[in-house]
């Protein structure tokens, strides 16, 4: 009955629902004959060969944690496969253990980690990785969410209707920057359901290179167009992702020289990520936006606020304590399966029936990393997304009597807003 020893560790940041696939994998590892130890912060200590982080895990250890946020083994970001003497410890550690299989819970860096594990343990270690991340931005079968998406969307959209109606009691403008390195999901997901005024995403830019000049126009076209319907506040959400699609030279150049500083740190992390944590986007933007709009006479209050820390350990909702009992159970059914001896692989879901899809197939053997899912800005979803908000567009330049009130609101003839805004909708 005894298979051995299940290892479980959780990589990258924290997704509500961690919780739920610790357990489930616990317990099915358990009811199949594994004794089963979890590894406290992701690689951090086995890259160091530690073997004290770590702890036997039992049913009674889990059976109540599957409805709580965060990660009772914790989490860290550490990528051991750039060092063969950090690889050379985690064999180590597991061999000490006698840990034949492992689930991993993270994104695409961990599932990277958990691949080079697979292939360099030549069979010994059967390898499941269970995807997450809030940004939703994993290429897993065609809508499937990551675990702990739907959760923070949730709790994004309460947050951000709270503070829409703070807008509107104060007639201010709120800017928040939602997470989202790769993808706009969650902060279109939110804006969408909080009908937010605004929301903006590196997709819409369909690849091209995106300024801050570009960016603060479509924000300021957005407030110049609610101003001349008569109201005075609005709710803006941007994808922190624009940094990296602004670059750090976009990000420079906007600004006086060395003034970038002002705003926080250029830092990569050790999977060569743009440390977006370390830039305050939101108080840079403001700060451009209000310059911006005091040339156009407009004076205003911007309030900036960071959407996401306050998502992450949120305890899960229905949808995601479910979705993360069936993903931990796969896990180990996976394990277990023949085919687990021939392949590492990534656990998804399609009609309700485990999906493993192999590391060979998902990751991109360059860069170690999994083709981003971006939002599709070709699809009627973003479409309708869109036509609820507030933006100008062609109609507004193509109808008189429209182009005359909207230049009216920064003192501007009609031909005058024409040859400033028109270029965001393709009007010359």
């Amino acid at each position: 009955m005894n298979k051995g020893r299940l290892g479980i560790l959780v990589g990258g940041g924290p997704a509500p629902g961690i919780n739920g696939v610790i357990a489930a994998a616990t317990i099915e590892g358990i009811n199949q004959g594994y004794e089963v130890i979890g590894f406290r912060d992701g690689f951090k200590w086995l890259a160091q060969g530690e073997v004290q982080y770590c702890r036997p895990l039992s049913i009674r250890d889990v059976k109540d944690i599957h409805l709580r946020g965060g990660s009772i083994l914790g989490t860290a970001r550490t990528n051991p496969t750039k060092s063969a003497e950090q690889m050379n410890n985690i064999f180590s550690v597991f061999e000490k253990l006698g840990i034949t299989a492992l689930v991993t819970i993270g994104g695409d860096d961990t599932a990277f980690s958990a691949s080079v594990v697979a292939k360099q343990s030549l069979g010994k270690i059967r390898v499941a990785h269970v995807p997450k991340t809030i940004d939703n931005d994993l290429p897993l079968p065609g809508s499937t969410p990551t675990f702990g998406f739907e959760t923070a969307r949730h709790y994004g959209v309460h947050l951000v209707r709270n503070l829409a109606e703070d807008a509107r009691t104060t007639s201010r403008w709120y800017l928040i920057i939602s997470m989202g390195r790769a993808a706009g999901h969650l902060a279109l997901g939110i804006a969408k359901a909080a009908a937010a005024t605004l929301a903006i995403i590196p997709e819409e830019f369909h690849g091209r290179q995106v300024t801050v000049d570009e960016v603060c126009d479509i924000i300021i076209g957005s407030i110049v167009k609610r101003r001349a319907e008569g109201s005075q506040y609005g709710i803006v959400i941007l994808a922190e992702g624009l940094i990296e699609a602004m670059g750090e030279k976009g990000l420079v150049e906007a600004l006086p020289e060395g003034q970038i500083e002002r705003f926080g740190k250029v830092v990569y992390d050790e999977h060569g990520h743009l440390h977006l944590g370390e830039i305050e986007f939101g108080r840079l933007m403001k700060e451009l936006l209000n310059q911006r709009l005091e040339k156009l006479g407009i004076k205003m209050t911007f309030i900036d606020k960071d959407l996401g820390y306050e998502l992450r350990c949120a305890d899960p909702i229905p949808f995601d304590a479910e979705y993360t009992r069936d993903l931990g159970y796969a896990a180990v059914k996976f394990l277990l399966s023949p085919e687990s001896e021939k392949y590492g692989a990534i656990i998804s879901f399609v009609n309700g029936k485990m999906n493993p899809l192999p590391f060979d197939k998902m990751l991109d053997p360059k860069t170690g990393r999994m083709q981003n899912r971006k939002v599709n800005v070709d699809g009627e979803a973003y479409e309708c997304a869109c036509a609820y908000m507030i933006r100008l567009e062609r109609d507004d330049f193509e109808n008189a009597k429209q182009l005359s009130k909207l230049a009216a609101v920064v003192s501007m003839t009609p031909e005058q807003f024409r040859g400033r805004f028109g270029y965001l909708v393709g009007v010359k």
